[in-house]
């Protein structure tokens, strides 16, 4: 029985001895893990910034076509006849298009005011500015997006190399900028009929 005690105690004395970490090996253990941790917080970091860019390319779509929408319901040019009449501009008989040069807002228009397509050449807005047809704001929707619009006659390659008659389309550029940086552009033809 003797033995028996003489092993227990020797059992339990080299228990006590390895119970517990020494503070090197905590330190050691700690440093590690630390190291770890930035590892691999440095290599996930750029996809918990790109995570959101699906979403933010959605909601720039959407803002872009919206706005498309907008200016395609347009008059096509201020010199076309908008009450029905048979003579668009640019024809024989008819007053010539506007210009590249005068495009853009016609004296003191504002957007609720434009009218025809070209009116929205250099229009730039962010958030603070946008609001829906029926007057909304969108401030709280779009913030931090940003949208340019540019309006041109184009050529015959912007069209597939098809050969248009002057002045018989012109070519609508909107660019949404989300708040991520990313610039996405949207293009739209409006036809002179």
């Amino acid at each position: 029985m003797l033995a028996c005690t003489a092993s227990f105690t020797a059992i339990t004395q080299a228990l006590r001895k390895q119970q517990g970490v020494t503070l090197v090996e905590l330190v050691v253990g700690i440093t590690v893990l630390a190291i770890a941790l930035t590892l691999i917080t440095s290599i996930l970091s750029p996809l918990f910034v790109r995570s959101t860019d699906p979403w933010h390319q959605v909601r720039a779509a959407e803002l872009g076509q919206s706005l498309l929408n907008e200016i395609l319901a347009l008059s096509f040019d201020e010199n076309s006849n908008r009450s029905g009449g048979l003579l668009r501009c640019a024809e024989a008989g008819a007053p010539a298009c506007t210009s590249v040069g005068q495009f853009g807002p016609d004296g003191s228009e504002t957007r609720l005011s434009y009218n025809d397509v070209d009116d929205f050449h250099g229009f730039v807005g962010n958030a603070s500015e946008l609001s829906s047809l029926l007057g909304e704001e969108l401030a709280s929707v779009y913030l931090n997006y940003q949208v340019m619009v540019t309006v041109s006659y184009p050529a015959p390659e912007q069209v597939g190399g098809i050969s248009l008659p002057a002045f018989s389309a012109k070519r609508i550029t909107v660019a949404v900028t989300t708040p991520t940086g990313s610039t996405l552009q949207f293009s739209a033809y409006r036809g002179n009929w």
